[in-house]
């Protein structure tokens, strides 16, 4: 843990407002969510007394002392691991995570993760909170994250964050044929059942909201794309699993995948081994945290969710194909059929 300490006054203007806002306006290279934590552990200084509530108000003109404490990355190594870099400068980077890579070194994944390329990369995000890493997408899901390179473009994207300004657009492949898009507004907490999974949770939850539409439908899977408008931890996986269209591949929500009726075997084998859920995080948002300019990537999916949907548009060519000609009726009546303009036609 990196330790030293921030000195300032706390101007008379300030007079009568909380100590939390004051406290960003004098260190805004740091969260009001962060400045209060280090208010509730004792961090803060007032003219050598200890202020605990974010709530107090100050008069003006205290001398204040704050204890930064940064949490350090020193246990996580730097490995020489390739990183798709989508975009960088000085302030952010933007990657494209493949499927099946760890963010975070953790219980069972101690290296190998996203943290450990990034330090090898750029061994100043040692200095940076988690290495810069400012949202997490899961183990199996691919796509577009960003990563902070200092602490005040991590504070500005944490921001963005929590006002909903930074856009998240995900592809999905559900189970099950949607019949329209809609809006989720359910909130999303530890599943009481199991500690290792998310659930739904009226009551003890966070607000979780997410929009999605469909984009295409096949024979009993839907692909769908999702906007996030908060980011809980698999949301859109828990959200659609409770509208009964889990993802496929979900090896955590999901249920037995379908297998249509009459479907080919190669196709119901290549379903059954599709064993990641389908969700790829396509689109990436926001304003950048030093120039303020509106920024947009997009990432296309990768080759096993396009392989995915071609299956499916194969499997509804086939099974139409095979029922047009089942009956064996000659709409035609065996007369040859032609198309001829206006002017061919006798008066």
């Amino acid at each position: 843990m990196d330790k030293h300490t921030l000195t300032a006054t706390i101007p008379h203007e300030s007079l009568g407002d909380r100590l939390d806002i004051t406290l960003v306006l004098l260190f805004s290279d740091y969260s009001r969510s962060r400045l209060q934590k280090w208010i509730k552990d004792g961090h803060v200084i007032l003219d050598d007394k200890v202020w605990k509530s974010p709530k107090q108000t100050v008069l003006g003109g205290e001398q204040v002392q704050l204890l930064v404490e940064i949490e350090s990355n020193l246990n996580a190594i730097a490995q020489d691991i390739p990183l798709n870099i989508v975009y960088e400068d000085a302030a952010v980077m933007v990657i494209n995570k493949p499927v099946g890579m760890v963010v975070h070194p953790g219980a069972g994944n101690p290296d190998g993760t996203i943290m450990n390329a990034l330090l090898f990369h750029d061994a100043s995000l040692r200095d940076v909170p988690r290495a810069g890493i400012v949202h997490r997408l899961d183990k199996d899901t691919s796509g577009l994250m960003v990563v902070a390179k200092t602490i005040p473009a991590q504070t500005h994207l944490v921001d963005q964050l929590q006002r909903h300004d930074v856009e998240r657009i995900y592809d999905a492949v559900v189970v099950g044929q949607m019949s329209v898009g809609g809006t989720v507004d359910r909130p999303i907490g530890r599943s009481p059942k199991d500690r290792t999974k998310m659930a739904i949770r009226e009551f003890g939850g966070k607000r979780a909201v997410s929009h999605y539409r469909v984009l295409e439908r096949f024979r009993d899977y839907t692909r769908i794309r999702v906007k996030l408008e908060t980011g809980r931890t698999h949301q859109i996986r828990v959200h659609m699993a409770s509208l009964g269209y889990a993802l496929v591949g979900d090896q955590t929500y999901g249920k037995r995948f379908r297998i249509p009726k009459g479907m080919m075997d190669e196709f119901v084998d290549f379903l059954r081994n599709f064993k990641r859920q389908a969700l790829h995080a396509g689109a990436l948002s926001f304003e950048h945290p030093v120039t303020g300019r509106k920024m947009k990537w997009k990432a296309e999916m990768p080759d096993d969710m396009f392989e995915l949907i071609d299956v499916l548009r194969e499997d509804i060519e086939v099974y139409e194909s095979n029922m047009l000609g089942r009956d064996g009726f000659d709409y035609d009546y065996g007369v040859e059929v032609a198309w001829v303009a206006d002017e061919d036609i006798p008066k």
